[in-house]
């Protein structure tokens, strides 16, 4: 069964008497409640449940009034209320102001109720129970004309839209990033929201960028515009211009000449225009920039290509979104994927840089704005029964989707099927992931072309494991010295914040085995495996960057309880000083008893191991025989990574393992769990190994497990060698000495 984590509520997040008491005095205001560390989107000063999306706390409105449009349970659904006919006659307000009052006195609360519902949000029930759509998305459903007509109400879209308020009720928010799959309904959602927005906003500007000034234009013509055409007279502002616009949809008073009957016009006919704009611009890093703006759109943001570049434009327009500290304006940034390769990138940067769990110290997450992403299997048309709900699973028995249609298969089924058919055509199954995304990683898969390795089956393993990302396959932890003293036995303390990454433990009696021998101690696990590392040696750097250092084990075949063949340990981290890396390594060499084999170009780490007395746990250069190694490789040992014959083996060792090890085997699934080395291997650039930690330290790990592999041969030089013997030739009568 699929158990779905987009969002859950969270109960007992405050207090039940501190609850009650705010919700009977109506005292929870609209906004961040830094108290409880909650967004509320209540606008009645009482909240009701609250949702955790994409780890934002949101607590929604308490749940009153709600619609039923019918007695029976299963009958119960949205439903488009019907507009009264004799509303519907009157297109402005020019033709309200001139029916008589008593018609007017009699609409009065139908009109006054459709604005608070705007204002609050809605509630129906759907299938017995009560459902909260916000302001937002009423307005969506009921009075936005789609190319399709009215949208359906789909629990993907409600989950969208409680994001989006909270988004725009959070003082610390610059709006969203929302990672989408195709055909989600995003840009006529942004394009709704656009309209309400603005027909209820004065002396605002309200902008649209999209991957291309035609994409942009298209969405302002062909979108905005209809939406606003079709608005009912009492939400439709005056508007200047023309009606079908090009360029800026204006609401405005328009201008007049004034005559001498113009000037007895009743004060009821000059009514105040909004001053507020709608348009759109050509792509460009410089795009809106010294403008003030109260909603920025971005369609596709992740499709913007060279010379565009979508980092540089939002360093650009976050600013037209501020006033000093003040945040006066949003943005709804939504997009699926290029190839990252193809403005991919950089819209993964600003994606993640957008993580609610991690801000500075004024409360903003680095880049302003809050990421969400909504798996495909929520929003995938066909799939959506009559409630708007998704079917995830194969159903028993046919049900009824929401166009109609029997859904006699679940969605998960379908995408496998999908999947398992473009598994020959890897350049066709990252499209396919990049278009419909179950995972971060599938939105942002990128194309194949350029891998070094077989990225089928790094993609195979890498999606398996995504599968069992709710199992203990990999534990999280720290080693330390028993009783903090050091050189003795070395534990390993599971920690969520640890620094290493472990699948396997030794059984205790492998544990900090080690051997001496003249004086030296040697690991005494030689013979079950051993690690590779990537080292740096400077403690810090100018950017405070620098590379991580990346350690490695992987076991081999042995008479022993050891899994062959495992990669069992993966460390990519840089600790605040070279010293602390240096001492995790040896530590976790001790545990494992182990050898590593390390690059000896960053010498420190090596260094270290002999001032520590551990120079028999480091290994020598295996293509080498002793006496042919140099003074300092004689001290300290480890492995050149200049040598082009050493490049070549290291990246043929990771390539070799990959066949055989991981993806789909026909013993079922490898058992290489660690993600982040997966997709280091998926992006290795033999020409560029600087970037590649990750790769350089599990290449050394194989290499030093298959030493014998690259052992020296000796070239056999053959010689005559005479033993003393004569030979005679034997023909004729007498022999002869030859």
């Amino acid at each position: 069964m699929y158990k779905q984590d987009l969002y859950h509520i969270v109960e007992d997040h405050i207090k039940p008497n501190v609850l009650s008491r705010m919700n009977r005095l109506k005292k929870w205001e609209y906004g961040y409640n830094k108290e409880h560390d909650i967004v509320v989107i209540s606008k009645t000063g009482q909240i009701g449940e609250i949702y955790s999306i994409q780890n934002l706390l949101i607590a929604l409105p308490l749940a009153e009034d709600v619609y039923k449009c019918s007695k029976k349970k299963e009958e119960q659904r949205w439903k488009v209320l019907e507009y009264p006919s004799e509303l519907n006659k009157i297109k402005t307000v020019y033709d309200w102001n001139e029916r008589p009052v008593e018609f007017k006195e009699k609409w009065y609360e139908y009109i006054n109720r459709e604005f608070v519902r705007r204002e609050e949000g809605y509630w129906f029930y759907s299938n017995g129970v009560p459902t909260y759509i916000t302001g937002s998305q009423y307005m969506y459903l009921q009075w936005t004309k789609i190319d399709v007509g009215s949208a359906d109400f789909r629990e993907s879209n409600r989950l969208f839209y409680i994001f989006w308020e909270a988004c725009k009720s959070d003082s610390r928010c610059y709006g969203m990033c929302y990672l989408k799959n195709r055909r989600s309904g995003f840009s006529f959602m942004a394009s709704s929201d656009t309209v309400n927005q603005a027909t209820i906003s004065r002396d605002a500007r309200f902008g649209i960028l999209s991957k291309s000034g035609a994409d942009a234009k298209k969405m302002f013509t062909d979108k905005v515009v209809p939406i606003s055409i079709n608005y009912p007279f009492f939400f439709k502002p005056i508007q200047d211009g023309m009606e079908r616009p090009k360029t800026e949809l204006s609401y405005k008073v328009p201008s007049k000449r004034l005559t001498r009957n113009s000037i007895k016009e009743t004060t009821e006919d000059l009514q105040a225009g909004l001053d507020t704009t709608i348009d759109w611009k050509n792509t460009g890093d410089n795009s809106y920039d010294g403008e003030k703006l109260k909603l920025l759109v971005h369609d596709e943001s992740g499709k913007w290509e060279r010379p565009d570049n979508i980092l540089n434009n939002w360093r650009v327009t976050k600013t037209t979104l501020r006033l000093g500290r003040k945040i006066v304006g949003k943005c709804m940034m939504g997009s699926t994927s290029n190839a990252l390769d193809k403005g991919g990138s950089n819209f993964k940067k600003l994606y993640e840089s957008s993580d609610v769990t991690k801000r500075n110290r004024n409360g903003q997450t680095s880049s302003g704005l809050y990421s969400l992403f909504v798996p495909m299997e929520w929003n995938y048309e066909g799939y959506i029964d009559s409630y708007g709900v998704p079917v995830f699973d194969t159903p028993k028995k046919p049900i009824k989707g929401i166009d109609g249609e029997d859904i006699d298969i679940g969605v998960i089924s379908h995408w496998e099927n999908e999947v398992d058919g473009l598994h020959d055509d890897q350049d066709g199954l990252n499209e396919y992931y990049r278009q419909f995304p179950r995972t971060e990683k599938h939105a942002f898969r990128d194309e194949a072309k350029e891998s070094l390795f077989n990225l089928g089956k790094i993609y195979e393993q890498i999606d398996y494991n995504e599968d069992l990302r709710n199992t203990n396959v990999v534990t999280q932890g720290n080693f330390q010295w028993e009783g903090g003293i050091k050189d003795t036995r070395v534990l390993f303390v599971p920690s969520k914040s640890g620094r290493f990454f472990v699948s396997w433990v030794p059984p205790v009696t492998l544990q900090n085995r080690y051997n001496i021998k003249n004086n030296v101690k040697y690991p005494g696990n030689e013979h079950c495996g051993a690690f590779g590392c990537d080292s740096y040696d400077i403690s810090g750097t100018v950017d405070g960057k620098g590379s991580k250092g990346s350690l490695h084990g992987l076991t081999k075949f042995s008479m022993e309880d050891v899994p062959p063949n495992l990669f069992f340990l993966e460390y990519i981290a840089r600790p605040q000083t070279a010293d602390i890396f240096f001492e995790d390594v040896l530590m976790a060499l001790v545990f494992y008893g182990m050898p590593i084999l390390a690059e000896n170009n960053k010498p420190r780490l090596l260094y270290y191991m002999k001032r520590r007395g551990y120079r028999g746990y480091s290994m020598n250069r295996p293509d080498k025989v002793i006496h042919k190694l140099s003074v300092t490789e004689r001290e300290i040992g480890g492995i050149p990574n200049s040598s082009e014959d050493i490049k070549q083996a290291h990246a043929a060792a990771i390539e070799d393992y990959i066949e055989n090890h991981v993806g789909l085997l026909n013993e079922g699934y490898g058992d290489m769990y660690f993600q982040r080395t997966l997709e280091d291997w998926a992006k290795f650039n033999i020409n560029n190994r600087t970037k590649h930690d990750a790769s350089i330290s599990s290449g050394l790990a194989m290499m030093a497990c298959n030493k014998h592999r690259y052992t020296p041969v000796a070239k056999r030089v053959v010689s005559q060698v005479s033993l003393g013997f004569r030979k005679y030739n034997n023909t004729g009568e007498n022999s002869k000495i030859i």
